[in-house]
Parts: C-alpha cells; structure tokens; sequence
C-alpha cells in the first residue's frame, strides 16, 4: 500500500479537486449497496487530527488531558535540553497537581536512534506506565511514538519501516511540542535513524497520530537560534510538499497556504525577537498547520532525500530541507508549474499575469533567501556530504516512503541529479 492509500482515497484523478473528479451535476440520493450495484464514488478524503489544546498557558493542562486517557503513572519522554530549560520540570509538576506519577526518560538525542527508542521501551515496561508524554522537538515526539509502537506491537522498531505496518492499537498518546515545524505532534509519522544502515526509516500510520496535542508557544522561546531556523524550515517544507502532493486535497490545501503565509511572514521576526508573542503564536499555528496538511497529504522527493542526508551525517533535518527544497521545487515545476501559482502567492509574491514556471522559480528564489537570512549553508557540501555519497543517497532515497506522493515521478538519475546540483 502506497503512503497515498494511508492518508487518503485517490479518486479519478490525483490532481484534481472534488469538483474536478468526473462527478458533475446533481449529488446523488440513496443507492442501491449490493456487491453489482456499488455507486462510483468520487475524490474521497480522511482528514485525520488529534484532540488540540492551543495557546501560551496551555501547558497546565497537560495532568487532565493524560488523567482523560486514562493515566496513572505518565511515562514522559523529553532530553536534556528540555530538562535544562525547565519545561520538563512544569510539565511533571501539572501531571502531579492531579494525583499522577510520572516517569521521566531522558535519554533522546536529535535524530532518534533505533537503540534509544529500544531503551525507552525497556524503561516504559519495566515501570508499569501507561499513558506516553512527549515533550519536546520533533525527535523527542518520535522516539514517544516509537514506545508506543512497540509497546503495543512488539518486536524492534525498524520492523515497522513503511506504511501501515503498525496494525495493534498503542497507549494512548498526549504530545507537547517544544519547536515550531516538525509537525510530529500531529501527524501520523515517526522517523527514526537506522545505526547499522546509517539511514533514516519513515513509519507511517494512522494510529500514530496523538490523541491530544498540547501546543504552548511559551515552550518556543528557549529553542537556539539554529532550532529555531531549522524547524521554521521544516514546516515551511511540509506545506509546500503537501500543497503539491498527489494526495492533496482541498482540506488540506487551505492549511499548507495559510502556513506558507504565516511562516514567510514571521519566522525571520522570530529569530532576531525570540519572545515576541505575536511571532511565536504565528509560527506555533503555523507548525500546527502545516502538521494537518502534511500528515494527511503526505510529502514529497524534499523529505525523501533529507531522510538519507540525515541518517548519514545526523544533519539537523530542517536545515537539509533548506538546501534541497529550492532545487527539489524547480524539478516539480517543471511537470506542474501551475501548482505553484498559489503558493508563490501566499508567500506574498506578485503572481497576476505572470507564467506559472517563473512563479515556481521566484518561490524557490524567495525560499533560498529565507534561508540565508537565517544562516542556513547554501550546499550540500557544507554539511559533510560528498560527491561520493551520492549514489548511496539516491537509491535510498527511492525506497523513502514519501516519494510516492511527489507530484512528479522520479528516477534514480533524477535523484543524482538534485543531489549533485545541491552540492
């Protein structure tokens, strides 16, 4: 089954919208449902999103929201930068204010290993917990999500490599993000670094999607400046690949736009002003909205090769996404380029009368120079990967489960190609 068939039901066209989809006219009333008298259905959509508590303070409601699922004793997982900031400290006091005892695991380092979501499952079993906590960043939140995996299906983690793979029901999941672009807390992905391959594996499935989100923008402003610009990137990233995604949908489509707008209007505020408010809250809705659209439209050939950068170097995952996304744009436009058209406007670009290919390269322009006034290295080459690499990196990438919804099909030269041109 294809990442598409996971997130939604393609109808007669994957690019087109519902009115689009060859059912035209009058909606039909009662039909027959015998095995020869189905009804043709048109473009169908599951639009798949946690129980969101949203807004600065919202942390205190982290004791009632894990006591609803049922919890008695919260295994909270976080790392050492969370623990140092304090914001692991108040999320245990909100779990004990309510009669909860919560276990802490620390132990997550950026770009979870498979053997450290191992560790944490042993630690998880061994103390009798039930419900899961994730605080923090993006990794944190997977290697939360890779305990309940296993806790609920057994076996090692790069078992469950692929698309609905994770077939038992997990513990129940309450996730609080401490950056503003993973998406993680939302979405129905786990990403987790392969040691022995040095590849990073996509898991996807709908039952990794949270039950609850806590989103307290408060916990934005201790991020460094490179957190900040590297997760910024990622949402970025995630709206863009989802509004051209060939599972894209109109109830997705408006999310991935208006994150696009809100990203390009204050993720550079919020570098230079860490606690502005009116930043942090944009960028904390921004995340949260390129979370729904992407975890439901999935993504494309941009997280397919930062995946394998990633596992290679243990490269920050956004900052790859700033360097490939550029080129990995211009390389779609050229099959689709009126795709980019509403993109190129939510970014704020001048888009009336101009032809739809010069948009989608002003879109590119536009997201290089986002990254460069964030200090994002312009190559490839500046994070570690050499030429040699390369037709390692592109083979993997080809078996990433995100490229099955880019919007243009790809090969193993086309792959080379980006990746060399990204040198």
């Amino acid at each position: 089954m294809s990442p598409a068939s996971s997130a939604v039901t393609i109808g007669t066209s994957d690019r087109a919208d519902w009115s689009e989809s060859g059912c035209h006219g009058e909606l039909l009333g009662p039909q027959k449902t015998s095995a020869d008298a189905v009804p043709r259905t048109a473009r169908l959509a599951k639009f798949h999103v946690p129980e969101i508590l949203f807004g600065p303070g919202s942390l205190a409601e982290l004791g009632h929201c894990a006591q609803r699922l049922g919890g008695r004793r919260p295994f909270l997982v976080t790392d050492p930068g969370l623990l140092e900031a304090g914001w692991a400290d108040e999320a245990v006091g909100h779990l004990r204010r309510v009669g909860l005892r919560p276990v802490v695991w620390s132990d997550v380092t950026p770009n979870p290993k498979d053997h450290e979501v191992q560790a944490a499952f042993e630690r998880y079993a061994e103390s009798g917990c039930d419900v899961i906590v994730g605080v923090g960043g993006g990794s944190v939140i997977d290697a939360a999500k890779g305990v309940a995996i296993l806790s609920g299906n057994g076996g090692h983690i790069l078992d469950y490599a692929g698309v609905d793979r994770v077939v038992q029901p997990i513990p129940p999941t309450v996730m609080v993000p401490s950056t503003s672009g993973t998406g993680a807390d939302v979405s129905q992905f786990v990403i987790v670094t392969d040691t022995t391959q040095h590849i990073k594996i996509s898991i996807v499935s709908r039952t990794l999607v949270p039950d609850i989100s806590v989103i307290d923008p408060r916990l934005l402003t201790t991020m460094p400046e490179w957190l900040n610009a590297a997760t910024g990137l990622d949402a970025l990233t995630h709206a863009i690949e989802a509004f051209v995604s060939r599972a894209h949908n109109p109830l997705t489509d408006n999310h991935a736009l208006y994150a696009v707008k809100l990203i390009t209007g204050n993720l550079v505020r919020t570098q230079v002003r860490p606690k502005d408010f009116d930043a942090r809250l944009a960028m904390a809705q921004a995340a949260l909205e390129a979370g729904m659209a992407f975890t439901n439209a999935i993504l494309g050939a941009t997280h397919a090769m930062s995946h394998q950068v990633g596992g290679l170097l243990d490269a920050p995952h956004g900052v790859v996404n700033g360097v490939l996304l550029p080129h990995v744009i211009r390389f779609n436009a050229e099959a689709w380029p009126e795709r980019f058209v509403a993109l190129g406007a939510a970014a704020g670009l001048p888009t009336a009368g101009v032809p739809p290919h010069e948009v989608a390269g002003r879109l590119a322009d536009l997201v290089r120079a986002l990254a460069d006034d964030l200090g994002v290295p312009k190559s490839l080459t500046s994070l570690g990967v050499a030429g040699r690499d390369v037709p390692v990196l592109a083979r993997t990438t080809l078996e990433d489960a995100c490229m099955a919804t880019n919007p243009r099909d790809v090969g193993l030269r086309d792959v080379e190609k980006l990746f060399r041109e990204a040198l």
